[in-house]
């Protein structure tokens, strides 16, 4: 081989300190080389259809040794693009003019590229030969080999060299020997994964050379023609099933829909799938995005609105700009508009697809409930659309917002679910319609109807409203038990709790508590003011007043409880009520604190105690 120009040179950086930044910092993994060099090799191809209408492919050929060939069609490189391109990490905006880099229609940049190949190999060797034709002639092709440890040669070769007998024409040629312990990232499977992943559908024929049993080779064709969601399909049906099944090899799901989100004013277009099980609103959706048809990331956040996360977006967009590392999104007023645009798109498919009252909406509905109350805590048209559709639990079954006004004149709503633990049992037995707001959006929700719809009087249900569903005990029942209530009042003081007698349904329910909850922030603010110093202890306690105590309603109809009233021994009265004190609280959904376990504990001793030292009891194996 006779070299017409030669020379030997190190690179203007730390290639060393380079190549640690690319694998360290910039790229998440060694994967990424294979989507520089396919980059590099339609950044070239793009460049050449200015020249001509050429052959436009990637062929990718695993080598007997371990390496790996990548072999484009594009413009090819001339002695002075290559030591321009290869010997310099970062160029000026001139150079990248001269050089067809940086510009709207190019993926990357060459350098770069090219040298995030030493995250896998320890040497590259680069075959190229230039379709830029002067009057000269033909630009010489050129020989580049570079080393991991900063060393290069830049080489001319003879148009007839057998070196170049893997380029019939313009292009280049890549050859990548493999780094130790790392020569999986070359093997003939890796490479075929990774390029059907990240070059699966780049508009040009990306294939790769396969050995068969016989000796010979054959191609085999990694890219599509078309984008999957804009292809050509007979009819809708068709179109439904190919998507699905894309999102199936892709996403690993099997999606409840598909919407379109084509915007061509911002050079997007792609496919939003709606998930086919709920997921939490605290789920980052994570979406796959292509880069003018190159894949940036499998994982890209921030795309969607954060209500829309019962959506995965495959899309591919000629206009958002990548990261430093091109495995995201860099967040400018491009992107942000874009999010608004693609939010508008789903809400409106949201609205059109519950609004048909069709199969797909009532499924959406009872998969996706809380994404439709995301949605309504800011959306007046799809509140009402929520109060609709959306049921809620009550005491009188699951029911909408709209079918509760309709059947009562004021609604009723807790703001917990242990709130409505606590007088569902009651407010259910008097056909008092109480709606549970104690899961996720539920209260922001119901208090926005409420200000929408002021005539529909939703209002937080209070002790008050409770008691007033409540039986008063008859007027010479009141007296006969009245020494008895000052004395369970005596017993539940320490609890900051009062206790009253009614009547009510049903009468297997001994007893209820009934939390007011300007008394529970008044019990807070007085606590924190105890631990704080006096001044602000004196700020909150203006600010706040004395606390409501809590109320312990006892039901006269229980049996239970009327032989509780009736108790001769104070111990066994006293224990007895601070057990239906504590069994109350266990039963509206409250966790029990060390205080009010040992006031269980103490209480279940004494009954224990005794019943098991009655008079009556006896010797229990004397009883038949």
């Amino acid at each position: 081989m006779t070299d017409s120009t030669a020379s030997s040179d190190t690179f203007q950086v730390d290639l060393r300190g380079i190549v640690d930044l690319l694998a360290r910092h910039l790229y998440s993994s060694p994967r990424v080389y294979l989507r520089e060099l396919l980059q590099n090799g339609v950044d070239a191809i793009t460049a050449r259809r200015e020249l001509d209408n050429g052959p436009e492919h990637i062929l990718l050929r695993p080598l007997t040794d371990g390496g790996l060939e990548v072999i484009d069609t594009g413009v090819g490189l001339t002695v002075t693009e290559a030591r321009e391109l290869l010997a310099t990490i970062g160029r000026s905006s001139k150079r990248d003019v001269e050089f067809g880099q940086g510009r709207e229609e190019f993926l990357g940049q060459f350098g770069i590229g090219l040298l995030s190949a030493f995250m896998v190999a320890d040497e590259i060797e680069l075959f190229s030969r230039s379709a830029r034709v002067t009057a000269e002639g033909a630009p010489e092709p050129i020989r580049w080999l570079g080393y991991a440890d900063g060393r290069y040669a830049l080489t001319t070769l003879p148009a007839d060299d057998p070196a170049l007998a893997g380029l019939d024409g313009p292009g280049s040629l890549v050859r990548l020997r493999p780094r130790r312990d790392l020569e999986h990232w070359l093997a003939p499977e890796t490479v075929t994964a990774l390029a059907q992943d990240f070059g699966g559908l780049l508009p040009v024929d990306v294939s790769i050379e396969v050995a068969l049993e016989d000796g010979r080779k054959r191609r085999r064709r990694l890219s599509v023609e078309e984008l999957p969601w804009r292809r050509e399909y007979p009819d809708a049906e068709a179109r439904t099933v190919a998507l699905t099944g894309y999102a199936e090899r892709t996403l690993g799901m099997t999606p409840l829909a598909h919407i379109d989100v084509n915007l061509p004013l911002a050079g997007l277009t792609g496919v939003a799938f709606v998930l086919p099980a709920a997921v939490a609103p605290t789920t980052t959706a994570q979406h796959r995005v292509y880069l003018k048809r190159m894949l940036l990331g499998t994982q890209v956040t921030d795309l969607l609105p954060p209500w829309a996360f019962f959506v995965r977006c495959v899309i591919d967009t000629s206009t958002l700009r990548p990261t430093a590392a091109r495995e995201g999104l860099y967040e400018d007023e491009i992107l942000l508009a874009t999010r608004d645009a693609l939010g508008a798109r789903i809400r409106q498919w949201v609205l059109d697809t519950v609004n048909a009252d069709g199969s797909l909406g009532r499924r959406f509905v009872a998969t996706h409930h809380l994404a439709l109350r995301a949605l309504a805590l800011f959306d007046d048209e799809l509140l009402e659309l929520a109060a609709r559709v959306l049921p809620y639990e009550t005491t009188v079954g699951a029911r909408t917002l709209t079918e509760l006004h309709e059947a009562s004149d004021r609604l009723l709503y807790t703001t917990t679910v242990e709130e409505y633990r606590r007088i569902a049992p009651v407010a259910a037995a008097q056909g008092l319609p109480v709606i549970n707001g104690g899961y996720v959006y539920d209260a922001e929700l119901l208090e926005r109807v409420a200000l929408r719809h002021p005539d529909w009087r939703l209002v937080p249900v209070t002790a008050d409203d409770v008691a007033q569903v409540l039986t008063v005990v008859e007027p010479m029942r009141e007296l006969e038990i009245t020494d008895a209530v000052t004395a369970l009042n005596e017993t539940l003081e320490p609890q900051d709790c009062d206790v009253a007698v009614r009547r009510f349904e049903p009468d297997g329910l001994a007893a209820i508590i009934l939390h007011d909850r300007d008394g529970d922030h008044a019990r807070a603010a007085q606590a924190t003011a105890a631990a704080v110093d006096d001044l602000w202890g004196e700020v909150l306690a203006g600010l706040t007043g004395p606390p409501r105590p809590r109320q312990l309603v006892l039901n006269d109809a229980n049996e239970t409880v009327r032989a509780l009233l009736a108790a001769t021994d104070p111990p066994v009265r006293d224990a007895g009520v601070r057990s239906l004190y504590v069994t109350a609280l266990l039963a509206s959904g409250h966790q029990l604190h060390a205080p009010e376990a040992a006031l269980m504990n103490s209480s279940l001793a004494t009954l224990l105690e005794r019943a098991l030292t009655r008079p009556d009891a006896g010797d229990q194996s004397e009883r038949p």
